[in-house]
This record gives structure tokens, C-alpha cells and sequence, in this order.
């Protein structure tokens, strides 16, 4: 939770951040001497979660500040710690947007229960129930990183939905490297090094940001690394990471270990990803028995077929004969679009818009995100993108 501290008084206002830094050690406590008028000096990325307000002077305008600043930002709370507490101030302070008015100087016990009482109604209001899909290679080469990251860039291009990508190949993933020329500042080992810090401003700033609305958390980049990273520590990133993404995407590595599966426990879907040829089916029967052998159902695994060629010697049927199960997603070879997205590190959405790779892959995105598809004439963000190309 991110906590501000507003106060005239100095004494007081190191007062309140020892307390709050002493109450969790996980939240971010920042402080601004002096008024109300302070706050229009915090940036958007400042902006705290809860705002407390120590002895709020009326003849100073501070209400008539904090009324305005509550109207542009609802979501944050606002606490107000005063001396006097007399039903017209209270009236004054609620009008203004505070939601409670503790005594003034406060104790640990009342501020504390207050801020508690603030981050559970916080905690139920984050918990948007995000979707988990895992992308696993049946064998080296498949594309599964290909396609997990660029369906990533997919799904944020429409603007519509937040989204994260976790690489999970902890000892060589390269994920980052398929849709940014950019090195990753943190990886998952850091954040697993770091997990007391884990608070959703600490996990979107260990990201890679792709663009805005879709960030990369990079494999470690030294695969001594990889046993940092422990399957409690899974657990804990993605919960937090389901309340804050609309879609989380996981590139799992072929290696079935305790952290992987712990991953796969977590999806609510699995993609495994194989080419029709022999060696493909077979490691792919394998991972399938195995995934049986988890009793993860039916219905969380959709094997996708890369590269695939109606034309090609093994047909979908075959397949579905050898899984005793359906495949429903296929993806077009496009082998030049794909290499030069791959040796660009840019999204093959945005370097070839109209090849075929780029067009199955947001047909997969609104497929995952249930979103209709546009219609013909007027165009929508795929149309508008070709035409800045042309």
C-alpha cells in the first residue's frame, strides 16, 4: 500500500511515519511538510493509496483543497487526524472526502486500525479476478514464446486490458528479447530475493515495460539464479498479479520441476505448443500424460499447432487421434514476418500487420478475451495500424 503523510508539523509528522513504517513494512510511506496545497506537487506515479492529513486547518483552506483533490482522485483515501473533532468540522472533513478523523497526535493503536480497516476495503476492491494462461513448449522450437509474448502485445493493443508476461524459463528464457530491444532492470530472481517488498508498485517496476499497458517479467539473467526462486514464491506472484492484470501469460520452460508446476497449478488455461511432425506428437503425448498424471482436466489444456500447413503430411485429425482430444487453435507458418519480429525484437503485430501470423494472433486475443470482432467497414485498431504502415 502506498501511504502519504501531509503535515505543518515536523515533529508530528516524523511521529506518524514511524508508526506507519513500523506497522508494515511492506507499504510505501512518503511525507510532504506543510498543507493541503502540497499535494497538486505529487505526480500521477506519487499518487498514494492513502493519504493521511495530519491537523487539517479550516481558516487555511485545507478542506476547501482537500474537496477538490478528493473530486479528482475518489480513489484515494483520505484520513484526517485532528484536535478537535466537533460535528460541523466532521461535517466539513466527510464533505471534503475523508473517510475517517482520528485524534490528534495519533497512537499506534487507533492509526493503525484505521489503515487496516482502509487496506481490506482496498484488497476487496483490487480483486479483479485476472486470467492465467501458460505457454509450454512440447519441444524446443515449437514458438511457444513467440506466440505467448506477441499474444501478449495482442491482447494490450487494443487498449482495452492490462497485461503481464512472466518468463518462467528460469535458466535461459529470452522472452523480454521478443518484443523489446530494451534490458530488463529486475528479473523474477530479484523479485523472489526481494519477496517481503512484493506490493503491486514493486512488481509493475521490476517489469519490462513493452508499452503502457503490457509489461515482461524477464527470467533471470544468470541461470545460477534460477533457484531463487522458490514455488511459495510463485504463488504469492501470481495472486497479486491476477488481482492487477486483466491477463497474465506465462512462458513456462519445458522443465516440469516444483516451481513450474506450482505455475501450471495456477492457470486456468495451458497451452501446450508443438509443430505437426513426429518428434513434436511424441513429446507431446508425453507432456499430455503427464499433465493427466497432475489430474489437470480436459478442459484446461488446449494444444495449439504452430506453423501449421493444411497441406502437410500429418493432419489435425491424426492428431487429435494420438491426444484423444480436440485442437482448436492453429497458427499459419510465416516464417519471414516471424524471424525478422524475433531478430527486431518487435511485436510481428506491429512490424507486419497484415501477415497472416499477425492476423491469426489478434483473432487468438479477442478469442481469449471474449471480445467481438469488428466489423468490416469503419475499421478497427488492426485496420488503423495497417494504414499508419502503408
Amino acid at each position: 500500500m502506498k501511504i502519504a503523510v501531509i503535515s505543518r508539523d515536523e515533529r508530528h509528522l516524523a511521529d506518524v511515519m514511524r508508526m506507519l513504517r513500523a506497522r508494515s513494512p511492506s507499504d510505501e510511506v512518503d511525507h510532504l511538510g506543510g498543507g493541503v496545497a502540497r499535494l497538486s506537487m505529487l505526480g500521477d506515479e506519487q499518487l498514494p493509496d492513502v493519504l493521511v492529513i495530519d491537523r487539517p486547518s479550516v481558516d487555511d483552506g485545507d478542506l476547501e483543497l482537500l474537496e477538490r483533490f478528493s473530486a479528482q482522485h475518489p480513489r484515494i483515501a483520505c484520513v484526517a487526524l485532528c484536535e478537535a473533532r466537533d460535528p460541523e468540522f466532521l461535517m466539513q472533513a466527510m464533505r471534503a472526502g475523508v473517510r475517517e478523523v482520528l485524534p490528534s497526535p495519533a497512537t499506534s493503536a487507533t492509526l493503525n486500525t484505521a489503515i487496516e480497516r482502509i487496506g481490506e476495503k482496498l484488497e476487496r476492491r483490487s480483486q479483479a479476478n485476472g486470467k492465467v494462461f501458460a505457454f509450454i513448449s512440447c519441444k524446443g522450437g515449437s514458438g511457444a514464446t513467440f506466440l505467448a509474448t506477441n499474444l501478449g502485445y495482442a491482447l494490450a493493443a487494443s487498449g482495452k486490458y492490462k497485461v503481464a508476461l512472466i518468463d518462467m524459463n528460469l535458466q535461459f528464457g529470452d522472452a523480454s528479447l521478443f518484443v523489446s530491444d530494451h534490458k530488463p532492470l529486475a528479473t523474477l530472481s530479484d523479485v523472489a530475493q526481494q519477496i517481503h517488498r512484493l506490493d503491486p508498485s514493486f512488481l509493475a517496476s521490476s517489469m519490462l515495460n513493452v508499452t503502457p499497458n503490457y509489461g515482461v517479467l524477464a527470467a533471470p539473467s544468470d541461470p545460477t539464479h534460477a533457484n531463487d526462486v522458490k514455488p511459495d514464491h510463485i504463488d504469492a506472484i501470481l495472486k497479486l498479479a491476477r488481482r492487477h492484470y486483466d491477463f497474465v501469460l506465462l512462458d513456462v520452460g519445458r522443465s516440469l520441476d516444483a516451481v513450474t508446476i506450482r505455475a501450471l497449478d495456477h492457470a486456468d488455461q495451458i497451452y501446450p505448443v508443438l509443430q505437426t511432425t513426429l518428434p513434436y506428437i511424441r513429446d507431446g503425448k508425453r507432456m499430455l500424460n503427464v499433465f493427466r498424471s497432475l489430474e489437470y482436466g480436459k478442459d484446461k489444456i488446449s494444444v495449439i499447432v504452430n506453423r501449421h500447413d493444411k497441406g502437410g503430411e500429418i493432419k489435425l485429425k491424426d492428431l487429435e487421434g494420438a491426444f484423444d482430444t480436440d485442437v482448436s487453435i492453429t497458427m499459419p507458418n510465416h516464417y519471414d514476418a516471424a524471424a525478422r519480429s524475433v531478430n527486431q525484437g518487435v511485436p510481428v503485430i506491429q512490424l507486419a500487420p497484415a501477415s497472416p501470423l499477425s492476423v491469426a494472433l489478434v483473432e487468438l486475443s479477442r478469442k481469449l478475451s471474449g471480445e467481438a470482432a469488428p466489423e468490416q467497414q469503419g475499421g478497427g485498431w488492426l485496420s488503423k495500424l495497417r494504414a499508419r504502415k502503408a
